[in-house]
């Protein structure tokens, strides 16, 4: 049960640190993370209306279908929505026939052959620039880098807020000199793809990460990774956070798109690892067949995101069969305890509840 709409109010002001909830308008210092594939209007309206930032992933969306999908979430909720987009290189299309060779043998298995290709993740572009200046979001956020000098600017005219995705230390530093106005610090527990855009590293932990963004900047910072509970929250607000993204506790939400394999995988002690089988580039992911067969990467693997082409037809196929033996099921390293809620309940139980752990730490601004 929703809790109620004015004691929401009153008790959400009580926050240690306020910068995010300034910056953007939400109500408590929650990101719903947009999850490309996974998110969609109706995850993002629901955290909306239990007061965080709602999330849309453009990165697998038109222009014209962005304008549709932000439209939907402004009819459905009255909040600040965040759009988020990738900044990855797009080179032309690999020749993957070392990639389909590999996965030979599960193509002959299940008896499938590749058909066409799902549209590819597409980096920020003029065109979505245009799509920003229409639509006038509250937050933009970027994965894999920030776009072009002259498309960020066109961002920022809006008077958009603009987010930044930090692996490192030195990738907040560079994001904070290019102006922007808050820094995601996305920890090695994240699930999903690591935002990294300046060199392969290993991953950080968030505690380790989020110690080093907040000493190297005087921007909000957005811990992410593994946070799926109150204690996680307020543990990352007491180490310098001004609010969490959460992405894999929305997973379960009747709200998300997430597969039926992919929920009957989370809430399991099922191991997650990095892997570069899905897409190209390190995700964190649930172990599957796929993962195990071939492990987690595999020299074959064409460059991000074009290793998706060649899964696809072996992902729809088992899913159908109620198998998530080639999907990739993203999620953090808190997935075990996930459970399904719907989302807006979510956001409101999990601030009520980090409210009152950090009123008994005694933690106040």
């Amino acid at each position: 049960m929703g809790i109620d709409a004015e004691h929401r109010r009153m008790v959400m002001a009580d926050w240690p640190d306020r910068r995010f909830l300034d910056l953007t308008g939400a109500e408590v210092p929650i990101v719903q993370a947009p999850m490309a594939n996974f998110g969609g209007v109706a995850l993002a309206a629901a955290a909306v209306r239990g007061g965080a930032l709602g999330s849309l992933p453009c990165a697998v969306l038109s222009p014209h279908q962005a304008i549709v999908q932000a439209a939907e979430v402004r009819d459905a909720a009255d909040g600040p929505i965040n759009l988020n987009f990738f900044c990855h290189t797009l080179g032309p299309v690999p020749d993957d026939s070392a990639w389909r060779a590999a996965l030979a043998p599960f193509y002959a298995e299940e008896g499938v052959t590749p058909g066409t290709p799902p549209p590819l993740r597409k980096p920020f572009d003029a065109a979505m620039a245009e799509m920003v200046e229409a639509v006038l979001p509250e937050v933009v956020s970027f994965h894999f880098g920030l776009p072009d000098a002259d498309l960020l600017a066109r961002v920022k005219a809006t008077g958009t807020a603009v987010f930044g995705c930090a692996t490192t230390v030195e990738e907040a530093r560079w994001l904070a000199e290019r102006g922007v106005d808050a820094v995601i610090a996305q920890g090695a527990e994240a699930g999903g793809h690591a935002g990294w855009f300046l060199d392969r590293h290993r991953p950080t932990p968030l505690r380790e990460l989020l110690a080093g963004i907040v000493a190297a900047t005087d921007l909000p910072v957005i811990a992410a990774g593994g946070i799926v509970d109150a204690g996680g929250i307020a543990t990352a607000l007491n180490a310098g956070a001004s609010a969490v993204q959460i992405g894999t506790a929305y997973l379960p939400a009747p709200e998300s798109l997430a597969s039926a394999v992919h929920r009957a995988a989370l809430g399991t002690a099922a191991e997650t690892v990095f892997t570069t089988l899905f897409t190209g580039r390190e995700a964190r992911g649930i172990r599957n067949r796929l993962i195990d067969t071939l492990g987690p990467t595999h020299p074959a693997v064409p460059p991000f995101p074009h290793a998706s082409a060649a899964i696809a037809p072996l992902r729809a196929f088992a899913e159908a069969d109620a198998r998530g033996d080639y999907s990739s099921l993203w999620s953090g390293t808190g997935g075990a305890a996930v459970r399904p809620e719907p989302a807006q309940s979510l956001t409101e139980r999990l601030a009520a509840e980090t409210l009152a752990l950090l009123e008994t730490s005694h933690v106040r601004a």
